[in-house]
C-alpha cells in the first residue's frame, strides 16, 4: 500500500542527480564556479523567501494570534541561521582541505562551499520527503503532483551541489554523486517517516522544522555562497547565477499543487 508514495518520493530525490549531470556537462572553470555560487544562493534565498517561511507562516497564523506567529517564526529562523553558522565552524576550514587537495586555494574554498551547500540541502530534503510520503499517502494525485514539482525544483540544487564538487575535486564523476547523495535525503526522510518516526511528525513538528531549515539555508547564502559567487573580479557571472537560481526556483514553487 505504500510502496507507490515511497516510489514517487525516491524518483523526486533522484532528480538532484539529474541536475547534477546537466551541471557536469562542462568543464569545470572558475567562471562556472562563481556562476555556481550565485545559482545556489539564488535557490536558497528564493526556496526560503518565496516558498518555506510563507508556507510555516500560513500554519501558524491559524492558530497563534499575529504578533505571536511572527515571533514563532522569527525564534525559529534565528535557530536555524545560528545552527548554519555552528556548522559552518564545525565543518573542515581551508588549510585543512588545502592539505587533502592540494594548494590551490580556489580548489579549497570550492570543497568549502560544496560541502556547506550539501548540508544544507540534505537538510532541506529531508522534510520534503516526508511531506511528499505523507501527501502520496492521503492522496495519490496530490502525492504525484507533489512529487512531480519536487522533482522540478531538485534538478537546480543537484546543480548547485555538483558544480564545486566537481570543480574542487577535479572530478565529474564525483559533482554527480554529490548530487545524488543530497537527493538520497528524501527517500531516507520519509523511510524514517515510515518506520521509525511517524508518531513524532505532526503538521506542528513539520512546520517547525520548515522554518529551521528556511533559517539554515538563508544564512549559506547570505554568508557563504553569495560572496563566494561576488569575490571574483568579474561579478557579472555571479550574479547572473543568482538571478538565475531565482527564477528557476520560483518556476518550481509555481509548479507545486
Amino acid at each position: 500500500m505504500q510502496a507507490s508514495p515511497m516510489v514517487l518520493t525516491t524518483l523526486a530525490g533522484l532528480s538532484t542527480a539529474l541536475g547534477g549531470l546537466l551541471a557536469v556537462a562542462a568543464k569545470p572553470t572558475k567562471t562556472t564556479l562563481s556562476v555556481s555560487a550565485g545559482f545556489a544562493g539564488g535557490v536558497m534565498l528564493t526556496a526560503s523567501l518565496a516558498d518555506l517561511l510563507p508556507e510555516a507562516l500560513r500554519f501558524y497564523s491559524s492558530y497563534l494570534p499575529p504578533l505571536t506567529s511572527g515571533a514563532a517564526i522569527i525564534m525559529l529562523l534565528a535557530l536555524g541561521m545560528f545552527t548554519a553558522g555552528l556548522l559552518g565552524r564545525l565543518l573542515p576550514e581551508e588549510t585543512e582541505l588545502a592539505q587533502k587537495y592540494g594548494q590551490n586555494t580556489a580548489r579549497t574554498r570550492a570543497m568549502r562551499t560544496a560541502l556547506i551547500t550539501g548540508a544544507a540541502l540534505l537538510l532541506h530534503n529531508f522534510p520534503e520527503g516526508v511531506l511528499t510520503l505523507f501527501a502520496g499517502t492521503a492522496d495519490p494525485a496530490l502525492g504525484l503532483r507533489t512529487a512531480l514539482a519536487i522533482a522540478l525544483h531538485n534538478i537546480p540544487e543537484g546543480l548547485a551541489v555538483a558544480v564545486p564538487f566537481a570543480y574542487a575535486t577535479n572530478s565529474r564523476a564525483k559533482g554527480v554523486l554529490a548530487a545524488l547523495v543530497s537527493g538520497l535525503a528524501e527517500p531516507a526522510g520519509a523511510l524514517l517517516a515510515l518506520v521509525l518516526l511517524r508518531g513524532l511528525f505532526t503538521p506542528g513538528f513539520l512546520n517547525g522544522t520548515v522554518v529551521l531549515v528556511a533559517g539554515i539555508m538563508i544564512w549559506v547564502a547570505l554568508a557563504q555562497l553569495l560572496p563566494a559567487a561576488l569575490a571574483t573580479p568579474r561579478r557579472l557571472p555571479g550574479v547572473l547565477g543568482a538571478a538565475a537560481g531565482c527564477l528557476l526556483m520560483l518556476l518550481g514553487i509555481a509548479a507545486l499543487p
